[in-house]
């Protein structure tokens, strides 16, 4: 065992993983009008989907933009704008009459009591909505779209993108156990046995199966893979909305992949090592340097071209030689890799785990989209790591979304067979 792995394993004994409560996955059968909300950025969408034998037939979607006073003010506004989008929505689609389902997508730590309750335990990434810690995000929606009269949305269920991204592939690929995001932020969610989750708040109904959410963003927030870090890494975190925490997204999220490069970039130039020690003022500024621009970077590497490096040096106002873009290059590559190497660790430790024959992982996010070499690391690495089993990385876009009305479904089927059995 490396000595990442034991990290990886150590950490199990102080990480709080959470259950969705979600029990079942897509069969196929799922049929209905759902509406699905997606909330984890500054853009907020609603979605209008109808399911057909386990297909989307329908689909309507609307992005509402959350400015910066909504997303660090008062958190009541927050889910009265959330609310007031919705109504927008649904009356714009003709359907504001119609009794409908509704899945919450709501990709923030949360703790979950039932499939339809979320405590918000921490925001992340630029929310900081007050008075929203501690509560049931699918109270205060309830409430807020109470306050607008809209009694005949019916929230059955919320679920972070990871989750929908699962239930997504799984409606897409029956092999489907593993949900991965690989965007702005990372997590994953995996399915296991009922019997060996402990934590369980509301009543059984001899569930053979859940989804459990991970969480592992926070991975490494006591110091077990502290050995990983390097004073970049602490810069890195210095520089961050949330310091000391959210340790290992800070490895390999889409939100700091780029602040990485451009912390060991500032470095080597100030240390004389590159660009004839000339810094621009552009490149000492924290997050200017994207994780686009890394992918971009990347793909010339791939494709032995120098062109995409040179336009993004030049943004920078650097002066530079071929021995300076093949540095950048270098840098760019190191730090893509060591991501798709601790992913692959946690991904290899849960195929172990869940010790099944034939697995397949749903991925969703810009990173694992954008990045030309991300995909094929991943698949080299997990085939080295767990070597005795079978899996497939499958594109599952929009799981966020999607996944939510999936999860919507099953929702109401639970509910169904709930009360027939009453």
């Amino acid at each position: 065992m490396t000595e990442l792995e034991k990290g990886i394993k150590d950490e199990d004994s102080s990480l709080q993983m959470e259950n969705t409560y979600i029990p079942e996955l897509p069969d196929g059968s799922e049929e209905g009008d759902f509406l699905a909300l997606d909330l984890g950025g500054t853009n907020f969408r609603v979605l209008y989907l109808q399911l057909k034998c386990g297909k989307i037939v329908v689909e309507h979607v609307k992005k509402y933009h959350i400015s910066d006073e909504l997303r660090v003010g008062c958190g009541n506004k927050l889910f009265d704008y959330l609310a007031e989008c919705v109504s927008n929505f649904i009356h714009s689609e003709g359907i504001a009459d119609k009794k409908l389902p509704l899945g919450f997508s709501f990709s923030f730590p949360m703790h979950q009591r039932s499939l339809d309750v979320g405590i918000l335990r921490q925001w992340t990434k630029s929310f900081a909505a007050t008075s929203v810690e501690g509560k049931d995000a699918v109270q205060m929606l309830r409430e807020a779209m109470q306050r607008r009269g809209h009694n005949n949305i019916d929230v059955v269920a919320i679920l972070n993108d990871s989750t929908g991204t699962l239930m997504q592939g799984a409606a897409m690929d029956k092999r489907t156990r593993i949900g991965l995001i690989l965007g702005t932020g990372s997590n994953a969610c995996y399915v296991e046995r009922a019997d060996k989750v402990y934590h369980w708040e509301s009543e059984r109904h001899g569930e053979k199966e859940v989804v459990i959410d991970t969480e592992w963003g926070a991975y490494g927030d006591n110091g077990v893979i502290d050995f990983v870090k390097t004073d970049f890494d602490r810069q890195v975190d210095e520089n961050s909305l949330f310091t000391n925490s959210f340790t290992f997204e800070k490895y390999i999220g889409g939100k700091y992949l780029g602040e990485n490069v451009r912390v060991i970039l500032a470095h080597l130039t100030k240390q004389k090592l590159i660009f004839g020690g000339n810094i621009s003022k552009k490149l000492l500024i924290p997050n200017s340097f994207n994780s686009s621009f890394v992918s971009l970077i990347e793909l010339d590497t791939v494709t032995n071209s120098i062109v995409e490096t040179e336009k993004i040096l030049d943004m920078f106002d650097l002066t530079y030689t071929n021995d300076d873009i093949a540095v950048v290059k270098l840098v760019c590559e190191m730090v893509s890799l060591r991501a798709a190497v601790l992913v692959s660790v946690c991904l290899s430790e849960l195929l172990k785990h869940m010790n099944k024959d034939d697995v397949t992982i749903a991925v969703d996010g810009s990173l694992y989209k954008c990045h030309p070499r991300l995909k094929s690391w991943m698949e080299k690495f997990i085939t080295l790591l767990a070597p005795d089993h079978t899996f497939h990385l499958l594109l599952a876009e929009d799981g966020s979304g999607k996944g939510a009305a999936f999860t919507a479904a099953i929702a109401a089927r639970l509910r169904h067979r709930s009360m027939g059995s009453v």
